[in-house]
């Protein structure tokens, strides 16, 4: 480059070498672009040109002076390394101009094969590749959603059945001497795991599992797992085959048909713990009328931030059915690690206690593909709706929610985002304070009708959040006896 010659002149020239290419960009299929370039004979002379005449200063050819070897014996030597570099970068300027031209939102790099992009020693260079983007659409009317807020009831009967939930979380697994597998147990059991595609199978010993609808055994995700084995007996063998998830966290397994082969060894039934001095000292209180006094507190307490967090469903629901856009399978699973922090932010959010945030941790990693791309879809459109209402999260609204969740789970504020930074959990905690704030704004506007709930799902719902009334590692049921006392000694010595 000539000393008098500015940068500014460097990048308008190269800009007006690209504006000199001719490209063509068409639709490749859902959030997919094909884009088409073709690089003009003259542009690529002109870069051969540039890089012989740089090289030609500082080239060392035997028998001659530095800078003084023939242009003939330069191009004999150096072209095959001269031709790749600018192959290179023609590629590389070219495709790279065509996306911020084009105002491409990209979720990738350019899959560009450079290798088998030869440079032309005569005509223009052509080539292309494809891209993923953001998916392009418009959202629906944001204003007068309607919502409806369901009215929460609570009542001797709902603090009677979170008290016997607090029983069984703080209970004993002990030995069943007689009898069969029943929906609720754990059992230890050997496992064979036969899966599609492998020769040799997996072999288990002595793994936990535990009797439900939709449980595990080993890492595999077993739907109506319940089904396949109660009335099982010690020492009994029963069969299922599973198709695992395409969008399942291990890969060795995603997508795959296993043969599962079970065979009991031991059965477990929980013992719920005892309402005694030992239960109520754990919590606090000095007997069962405190406890459920200070039940019927919590509950109140958590009331209207259900009914919100019901209400931001609605919402959510309105803007998935009203937002129409189709995402590739290829999206999906390369985006399924995001959408899992995605909701280990969201339950962190709620404070959820942490056994039963690594048990929804569990179900969500074998998530239905349908379900992943529910996901997917609605991060593009909150994305879309925060950029749209200018809605951002600053430092101090971040630190706020973490001080929140690390209050809520005995943790020091500092300490928690230090965790976040180091394992990544931070920036999609941001995106998901973000998208809370989102909901809250569209809430502001909405068409609210109280309701009541539905007599058939009070009870289930009132079940599923008792297990937020306490929100300490002791609710946990315990395998045994011994491993209780244990626990209660290491939280005194905290």
């Amino acid at each position: 480059m000539d000393e008098n010659t500015t940068n500014e002149e460097v990048i308008e020239e190269e800009k007006s070498l690209h504006d000199n290419n001719i490209v063509t960009i068409e639709d490749a299929g859902p959030c997919k672009k094909k884009i088409s370039i073709e690089v003009p004979e003259t542009a690529i002379k002109e870069s051969l040109d540039e890089q012989y005449k740089d090289l030609k200063k500082e080239a060392e050819i035997r028998g001659f002076r530095k800078g003084r070897a023939p242009m003939r014996l330069i191009e004999k030597r150096f072209a095959s390394d001269i031709n790749q570099q600018v192959k290179l970068k023609l590629l590389a300027d070219a495709s790279e101009a065509a996306v911020k031209d084009n105002d491409l939102d990209m979720l990738g790099d350019p899959d560009v094969d450079y290798e088998k992009i030869e440079l032309p020693e005569t005509g223009p260079l052509k080539f292309d590749f494809e891209v993923e983007v953001r998916p392009d659409f418009d959202l629906p009317e944001l204003k007068g959603i309607k919502v409806e807020k369901v009215k929460v009831e609570f009542g001797d009967e709902q603090v009677e059945t979170e008290l016997e939930e607090m029983r069984k979380r703080a209970g004993i697994w002990e030995p069943k001497e007689d009898g069969a597998v029943e929906d609720g147990d754990q059992i230890l059991a050997d496992a064979i795991l036969k899966i599609e595609g492998v020769d040799e199978n997996e072999k288990r010993d002595n793994i936990e599992i535990s009797v439900r609808d939709n449980g595990y055994v080993a890492a595999i995700p077993v739907e109506n797992l319940s089904k396949v084995l109660v009335k099982a007996k010690n020492g009994e063998t029963k069969t299922t085959t599973v198709e695992v998830p395409k969008t399942y966290f291990k890969e060795e397994y995603r997508g795959k048909k296993v043969d599962i082969e079970i065979t009991v060894r031991e059965i477990k039934q929980l013992v719920p713990a005892e309402l005694n001095e030992e239960f109520f000292t754990k919590f606090g209180v000095e007997d069962a009328d405190e406890l459920k006094e200070r039940i019927g507190e919590v509950r109140q307490q958590q009331a209207e931030q259900q009914a919100r967090t019901a209400m931001g469903d609605h919402v959510y629901k309105y803007l998935l059915e009203n937002t129409k856009f189709d995402l590739p399978e290829s999206i999906v699973v390369d985006q399924a690690t995001r959408i899992l922090q995605r909701q280990y932010s969201n339950m962190l959010l709620q404070g959820m206690p942490k056994e039963q945030l690594e048990e929804q941790m569990k179900q969500l990693q074998a998530s239905s593909e349908d379900q992943a791309k529910e996901q997917m879809k609605l991060f593009f459109v909150m994305d879309k709706i925060a950029d749209t209402l200018d809605i951002q999260v600053n430092d101090e609204e971040l630190n706020g929610h973490i001080a929140q969740v690390a209050m809520q789970r005995g943790r020091r504020p500092e300490k928690m985002r230090e965790e976040m930074l180091k394992d990544g959990s931070l920036a999609q905690f941001s995106l998901q304070v973000r998208e809370q704030k989102c909901i809250e704004n569209l809430l502001e506007t909405a068409e609210i009708t109280e309701v009541d709930a539905p007599a058939e799902k009070k009870t289930a719902k009132k079940k599923t959040k008792a297990k937020k009334v306490t929100k300490t590692d002791e609710d946990k049921p315990k395998k045994t006896a011994k491993k209780k006392t244990a626990k209660k000694t290491d939280e005194k010595e905290k």
